[in-house]
Formats: structure tokens, sequence, C-alpha cells
């Protein structure tokens, strides 16, 4: 009976079809599945990735790198408009060509390798405020040296375009973002503070820089503080300008009066603050009360933030304070300060920039009017019209009095110091 019934199915032809298209059914899904493990097991031990989230350091680095490498051989881009200014002072336009989001292939050191630029519409990075991007590099081999050459190639090629320059970052939310274009330097000449006083912060910053084994030797946390304090418009804030560009550094502008600073923000954002950087307190005494006056009025540490004083201080020099730091506090008013924040360990060196001596006179004249050959003698003689009128001049006030004669002889400066006191104290 079973015989009968499978003799009569192996001579049906419709039976015949069907377990034939079921046979090549399976097969074409067995092959699928082989093909796609075998796709899996070749990805994961003949090909290499690499992924750069948006929010890695590296992930301005490397779009810039590809762009320069990789945006000459695609037809699919996207352009970044920035701004650039010249050696001259005018502004110019700059286009920059970058491989917009999808697939793209460049070659590097012999391989081949594809880039997938993708951005995430309905993902929104936190701290940047941009939608959510990422860049994948996906090459054959085993080799992640080669992910490391090409990473340190686009680091220096980052560098590259801002050799020379300063940059400055400011705190965006949890972390530090370069503000503006980076500046050319400002040589340290170009300020001329009295004698010997950048000499002496100079010296004692490299020494600090160049000693960091010395301090570990001695189990002496690794950080500096400076305080520069005198009348405004003498010239703090343009020193720390210059001495960054001297050592190399950047600048970290620090804004202890930002709405929706805390405690806990500012000890992040002093630990996480870039390398080879001098974090900026400008005006600190505008930031906080002593707490002499505090006895008086207890809501003086409340009205600009929610940043404490004590929260300050444990930041400058606490347990959980970060070391290989320089910090530069400047004020108009040190009388104001509370000796908590100035003693040794929190404020290392402390210096006056005051009012205009007779040397800083002589040398901002002799700069100013170095290309009309004059004689030390006409320095000399500017710089005694101004100390007779007996009163304070800041290099600022001076500066602003060169500048409105700057199309003037220097007899016609000499002549005419008593314009320098019409224009008031420039800050």
């Amino acid at each position: 009976m079973f015989g009968d019934l499978i003799s009569s199915l192996s001579t049906n032809p419709y039976f015949g079809a069907g377990f034939g298209l079921f046979g090549v059914g399976a097969g074409a899904a067995i092959l699928r599945k082989g093909l796609q493990g075998g796709l899996i097991l070749f990805r994961r031990h003949l090909m290499i990735t690499l992924e750069v989230p948006c929010r890695d350091k590296s992930y301005q680095w490397l779009l810039q790198w590809i762009t320069a490498r990789a945006a000459r051989d695609t037809q699919h881009l996207s352009v970044e408009t920035s701004f650039v200014q010249k050696e001259t002072g005018k502004i110019k336009t700059k286009y920059d060509f970058i491989p917009s989001i999808g697939k793209h292939l460049m070659r590097y050191e012999g391989v081949w390798i594809q880039i997938e630029r993708t951005r995430e519409q309905q993902t929104l990075d936190l701290h940047m405020g941009v939608p959510w991007e990422s860049v994948t590099l996906t090459a054959f081999g085993r080799n992640k040296q080669l992910y490391f050459n090409m990473l340190e190639e686009a680091r220096l090629f980052a560098l590259q375009a801002t050799e020379g320059k300063t940059i400055m970052y400011t705190a965006m939310g949890a972390e530090w973002r370069p503000f503006g274009h980076p500046r050319r330097r400002r040589p340290l000449t170009s300020v001329v503070l009295d004698t010997s006083i950048s000499e002496r912060i100079v010296s004692d910053c490299k020494e600090f820089i160049n000693n960091s084994q010395w301090y570990a030797d001695r189990g002496i946390p690794y950080r500096r503080g400076y305080l520069l304090h005198g009348p405004p418009g003498c010239g703090k804030s343009s020193f720390i300008t210059a001495l960054a560009g001297e050592l190399e550094y950047g600048i970290c502008l620090l804004n202890l009066s930002e709405r929706g600073l805390t405690d806990d923000r500012l000890n992040h954002l002093l630990n996480v603050a870039p390398e080879q950087s001098i974090i900026l307190l400008e005006d600190i005494d505008a930031a906080f009360a002593s707490r002499e006056e505090v006895a008086q009025q207890k809501s003086a540490y409340e009205g600009l933030n929610r940043v404490t004083f004590s929260g300050l201080l444990n930041c400058l020099d606490g347990v959980a304070s970060t070391e290989a730091r320089i910090v530069f506090m400047t004020t108009n008013y040190i009388d104001r300060l509370d000796p908590a924040l100035i003693r040794p360990g929190r404020v290392d060196v402390q210096e006056y920039v005051g009012y205009c001596s007779r040397f800083q006179l002589i040398e901002m004249f002799n700069r100013f009017y170095q290309h009309d050959n004059i004689s030390q003698a006409s320095a000399e003689k500017f710089a005694e019209s101004v100390m007779r009128e007996g009163k304070d001049v800041s290099p600022a006030q001076i500066q602003g009095y060169f500048m409105r004669h700057k199309m003037s002889s220097y007899t016609t400066v000499i002549e005419n110091v008593k314009q320098i006191w019409n224009s008031g104290i420039s800050r």
C-alpha cells in the first residue's frame, strides 16, 4: 500500500516539479546563509574597521585631512565656507569641499580604504547641538598601524594650519571649543611692561614647564598660579596673550560669572582643559566678594551664579584639582580678593602691572617711531614731558595717543602730550 503511494507520487509531474522547486529554494537559502556567514567571517578576520564619532577630538582633524586627500577624487561633495584674515588685514572667503554624506574611496599607503560618512537626522549631539555624525573607515588587512599613521598624519596636518598662531578656547557645555579663528602670535616685545617684569614671568613659566620631574620627586602638585594686578589699561591681558605666543600655548577663557556655571562643571572644565594651554580668569575680583563682606551681606555669593567661593578654591588647589596646569588671574583691585584665594599654592607669583614708568614711555615711543630715525634724546624728551605733568598714565592711553597721531611727526607728538589725558583711561 505504502509502496504504491510512493510509486504514484514519483510518477506525478506536479509533485516532481514542486519537490524540485523546494530543493532549489533550500539550496539557495543554504547558499545565501553560507555567503552571509562567509562575508561576516571575512570582514571580521580579513578587514579592519575604524569608527570616529563627531565628539572625538580627532574627528575634525580626520575630516580636514580627508578633505585634502579624498575630496580630489570624489564627485560627491559638501561645502564648508570660512573666512581667513590675510597678513594685510583683509578678510578672504575660503571654500573647502568635503566628501558629502555617503561612501567614498581613497588609497593610503598602498591600501584602498572605504570612507563612509553618516549623519543621524533624528539624533543630536547634546554637547555640540548638531546632528550626530561619524566617519567609518574600512580597509583590507589586519594592520592597525595603518590607522595610527593616518590619525597622526591628520593631527600634524591640523597643526600646520595653526602653526605660528594662538588658539583661543571657550567653555561650551562640559567641553572646550575653539573660539573664533586662530590668531597670529603676538610678539612678547610688543607689550612693554616695567623693567624685568616680563622677564621674571617668562623665566618662571619656562622653568615650571621644563621641571615636571622635580615636582614629582618631591610630591608637590605640578601646577602654577599667577596673579597680575593693577589699574585698568596697563597691559595685563595683552601680556598674557603675548606670553601664550612665546610659550606656544593656547588660552582657555573662563568666565566665572557665566550663568549656569556650577562647582562640578567648573572642576570638570579645569580637569579637561586642552594640553599646553593657559587658563585665564579675568577680573577675578568681580566674581566673588571677600568673606568679610559676606559676614555683613549673606547674599553676596548668590548674585552672579551657582559657583561658590569654596568650590573655586577646591578647583584651584583641592584633592580633585588637576595637575600640569597654568592658571592666570587678573584683577584691578587686589585688596578686594580674599586672602585664601591668593595664598601660595593657588597663586604662586604676584606681579603688579601699573601705570607707565619712564622706562615704558621711552620704549613705547621708540617702538612707534622707530622708522623715523629718531634719536634717543627725542624719546627721553617725550618721557620727560609726560612725567612733568605729574599725572598717572596707562600704556593704553599712550597707545591711543600715538594712534591718533600716527600720521604726525614725532616732534608734534612731543609738543602735545597734554592731549593724552583728554581721552580718559581706556580699558
